[in-house]
Parts: C-alpha cells; sequence; structure tokens
C-alpha cells in the first residue's frame, strides 16, 4: 500500500478508471456482438443494430479507449460483413 498522498490519490483514480474502462469496453463488446448476430441472422433490426455499435467504437476511440485504426479495423469488419 502505498504511503505517500499522491501516490494513494493516484491509486483512488486507477480503481475509478478502471471500473470506468472495464464497463465501458464491455458495453462495446455487447454491442459489437449483438450487431454481429443480427447481420449473420438476417434479422430486420440489423442496420439499427450496426449503427449503434459503430457510434459506440467511435466514441470509444475518441476517449481513448481502443486506438484509432483497431477502431477503423472494427467498423470496416462490421460493415463489411452487413453489406455482404
Amino acid at each position: 500500500m502505498a504511503n505517500i498522498a499522491s501516490a494513494q490519490k493516484k491509486n483512488r483514480q486507477m480503481i475509478v478508471n478502471r471500473a470506468r474502462n472495464r464497463a465501458a469496453m464491455s458495453a462495446l463488446r455487447t454491442a459489437v456482438k449483438k450487431a454481429r448476430t443480427a447481420v449473420d441472422g438476417k434479422a430486420a433490426e440489423a442496420q439499427a443494430l450496426v449503427k449503434a455499435a459503430v457510434a459506440q467504437i467511435d466514441k470509444a476511440a475518441t476517449k481513448g479507449l481502443l486506438k484509432k485504426n483497431t477502431a477503423a479495423r472494427y467498423v470496416s469488419r462490421l460493415v463489411t460483413r452487413k453489406a455482404a
């Protein structure tokens, strides 16, 4: 355990940030998974789910949760899967 006040504060911040990042990544993975299954199953709401997933991917990239190229790859694969 840290003894210095600044290190203690950094640990508290790390715990909060880690929880936020884990929740955001979990939501992102869920959205992408729903979009993929909808596209593969030719569901009627596939278009809306893909759009929501792309929005979440872009937001994650903006917030620094994903690298820019990783987000672009996710979007590209999702849109390509939808088009096929």
